[in-house]
């Protein structure tokens, strides 16, 4: 975490009130602006100790340069891991401190909330007409290899599950005990890449899409950023929100958009789909693969 990711104005603060901070604060104010990732993640206590100083001087020094104390003083540092913008160890760190705090009803409420802005904050960015374009393409592919690492290979598999229950071209990628560029080897033109990574991105899959236009391939992006290197290489870009109190990126709004787009393939298929599915689920009932209700 740096400057800019916490808050300038604060740290700004320290150092313009540096000359009036007693000795003591200025050791305080020192431990602050040489390790701002600290602040948001450490108790009065925590922070004291690791600076060599008493408790109580970092609750003048916070008073010093206009706050009411401690706690007020980190939470611009507290809002910057709310908002993503430390680094994950840091994250890390925070969510435990909450935890040892009792304030589990606060991540609990910016769990909630963050879910919630990801979706909305992501599907008001997409168009309907931006997903039916996508859709008509995949459907009319020969085979679509959906790429996900992490925590998006199992987005990547959930998605391609779903839609072989009607469809038989997709295919989640990497395979076990292979690559994503090794899988790809044998895809052209008439073949479909839904290509996913969030910050910090992947260069495996960076490096896949790459091929794949390589290759001649229609690439679908999904990545958190219009900047991501996905979205500027993508034919069909999508922006999700990923935001989170957590150490990791959100895939709430990732999973949210990839349900509404296979929604959109279906709804592009021709009418054989519905009869595929209603096959497989009937496939299903009869190799017992189901509970069935007892009377």
């Amino acid at each position: 975490m740096n400057d800019t990711n916490v808050s300038s104005a604060v740290l700004d603060r320290l150092t313009e009130e540096w000359d009036a901070l007693t000795p003591e604060a200025q050791k305080a104010a020192r431990y602050v602006l040489e390790n701002p990732a600290d602040v948001g993640v450490s108790t009065v206590r925590e922070i004291a100790e690791a600076a060599n100083v008493k408790p109580n001087t970092f609750v003048r020094m916070a008073r010093q340069v206009g706050f009411d104390g401690y706690e007020d003083f980190r939470a611009p540092f507290r809002d910057a891991i709310r908002r993503g913008t430390a680094s994950f160890p840091d994250r890390a760190r925070w969510l435990q401190d909450i935890g040892r705090s009792g304030a589990l009803g606060e991540l609990y409420a910016d769990m909630v909330g963050s879910a919630i802005r990801n979706i909305e904050e992501t599907f008001g960015g997409i168009d309907a007409e931006a997903l039916r374009a996508a859709a008509e393409v995949i459907w009319a592919s020969r085979q679509v290899f959906t790429l996900g690492v992490g925590v998006n290979n199992a987005n990547a598999r959930n998605f391609t599950y779903l839609a072989s229950t009607g469809m038989k071209q997709f295919h989640a990628i990497p395979q076990p005990g292979s690559n994503a560029v090794d899988d790809l080897a044998w895809a052209d033109g008439q073949d479909v890449l839904i290509a996913m990574t969030c910050k910090p991105y992947r260069t495996e899959v960076i490096e896949a899409v790459k091929l794949a236009r390589d290759q001649g391939l229609t690439i679908v992006g999904i990545s958190d950023s219009r900047a991501s290197p996905v979205i500027m290489m993508a034919d069909h870009p999508f922006v999700v929100a990923a935001d989170t109190p957590q150490f990791f990126p959100s895939s709430v709004s990732t999973i949210a958009l990839l349900e509404t787009l296979l929604s959109f393939v279906i709804a592009s298929a021709s009418d054989e789909i519905v009869e595929r599915v209603e096959k497989f689920h009937q496939r299903r009932h009869r190799l017992g693969l189901y509970a069935e209700d007892r009377e």
